[in-house]
């Protein structure tokens, strides 16, 4: 049985913690679900253009990521059901893995020239796989580590999301430049192989709570459980809230940067990989500061200074054109970005009866996304409105409420 990480003394020393297997196994399965996101987005978008398929076809594709939005709503099933193979997490992983990998084969022999609505099809069945793959991952990182490593574990898991991302988007775009797109798609399925084999041979996690023994209950009672607790509309609002300046900003900073001037090999260069492994370090970084300062104050820290490093965005419209300051605002920015998702998914996992592990956090999580997609579809006209500096500065402010919110049910004395 897993030994816990106990910062107040007796326990191993962090970098043990971060080499052990169940650390490890969050990479690899962060890895798993960062891969396969934007195999649908960046990547096909690039091969419908090169098909000539019109640009009205190439938007509508983008409905096919709907099943992240709506994964809660087949999460019971996983909560409810035991595969024949590998127990409840696993069997269901390595079924949704194969399944994933068989539909981005079928991608890979589709045509978007000759049938456009085939390839659809083919994505959409890769983002229905890829979300259930998400769910199972999500319950299997919450019942396997100890409440004191969510934490770590999250972070390791949003440092592998984010390098499976940039190795298909960047490296697929890379590839392609190279050999034909059924082919680059053939080697990202090729990609998900380690995962599959850490499914094997990691073990299944415990679950002392058991699990629904119907599907009503299955259904039924993960929400009833939720909603019982004295906080649980507060919570919720929080979730809508604590990163929305941060996404707001975010959605308006490639037009932002072009505006002022930044050529895109700028942009590539500074935004796209100095902010990828920025994110990555600053997840690590929150991730092991939380061993220390546990979730709540965490939440706090790291929320402010995700609020901090939004106004940089106003600092940088005033000064204009500049390679160090892009460079600086960038880098603080996703390392504060990266430190509030380790705390915002440790934090949501942390809410989670682990009976009902897969149900809670895909409400949560997609929940997560709704206002991030709806209300960043107003960020242009307020940029318009407002102007770059006003804007900013609107989305600096915006994130107080969420703070505020947090001293309701995580004080900061309490250290969660």
């Amino acid at each position: 049985m897993k030994k816990p990480f106990n910062p107040a003394g007796g326990s191993p020393a962090v970098w043990k913690v971060l080499g052990s297997r169940r650390m490890m196994v969050c990479l690899v399965m962060g890895f798993a679900s960062g891969l396969p996101l934007l195999l649908t987005i960046t990547l096909l978008q690039a091969w419908m253009k090169e098909a000539g398929v019109d640009l009205g076809t190439i938007g509508l594709m983008s409905l096919v990521g709907l099943p992240y939005t709506l994964k809660f709503l087949w999460a019971p099933l996983l909560d409810r059901y035991v595969p024949p193979l590998l127990g409840r997490r696993r069997g269901w992983l390595l079924i949704f893995q194969l399944a994933l990998v068989g539909s981005i084969c079928l991608l890979a022999a589709s045509d978007p020239a000759e049938n456009p609505w085939a390839v659809a099809l083919a994505a959409l069945a890769l983002t229905f796989f890829s979300a259930s793959q998400d769910i199972v991952i999500d319950a299997y990182r919450r019942e396997d580590l100890a409440d004191e490593e969510l934490g770590l574990g999250s972070s390791l898991y949003i440092a592998g999301y984010r390098i499976g991302m940039w190795l298909c988007s960047a490296g697929g775009l890379i590839l392609a430049d190279h050999f034909p797109f059924p082919t680059v798609y053939l080697i990202m399925a090729a990609c998900l192989l380690p995962a599959m084999l850490t499914t094997v041979l990691t073990p299944e996690p415990p679950a002392p709570s058991g699990r629904p023994l119907s599907l009503k209950e299955a259904v039924i009672e993960p929400f009833a459980d939720y909603f019982t607790r004295s906080s649980a509309i507060l919570i919720l609002a929080f979730i809508l809230l604590y990163k929305i300046g941060d996404s707001m900003a975010s959605a308006m900073t490639i037009p932002f940067y072009l505006e002022l001037g930044f050529t895109k090999t700028e942009i590539g260069t500074i935004v796209k990989t100095i902010g990828l492994w920025a994110t990555i370090g600053g997840g690590l970084a929150g991730g092991t500061l939380m061993l220390r300062l546990g979730i709540n104050r965490s939440l706090w820290i790291f929320g402010f200074l995700q609020m901090v490093s939004t106004a940089g965005f106003a600092i940088l419209a005033r000064m204009g054109y500049s390679l160090a300051g892009l460079t600086a605002v960038v880098g603080f920015e996703n390392l504060t970005g990266g430190m509030g998702t380790a705390a915002y998914a440790a934090f949501m996992a942390s809410l989670t009866n682990k009976k009902f592990t897969a149900t809670q956090y895909a409400l949560l999580s997609s929940l997560m996304g709704v206002p991030r997609v709806i209300v960043s579809s107003s960020t242009g006209y307020l940029a318009e409105f407002l102007g770059w500096q006003g804007f900013f500065i609107f989305c600096t402010l915006i994130a107080l409420p969420g703070l505020i919110l947090l001293s309701r049910f995580a004080p900061f004395k309490n250290n969660g």
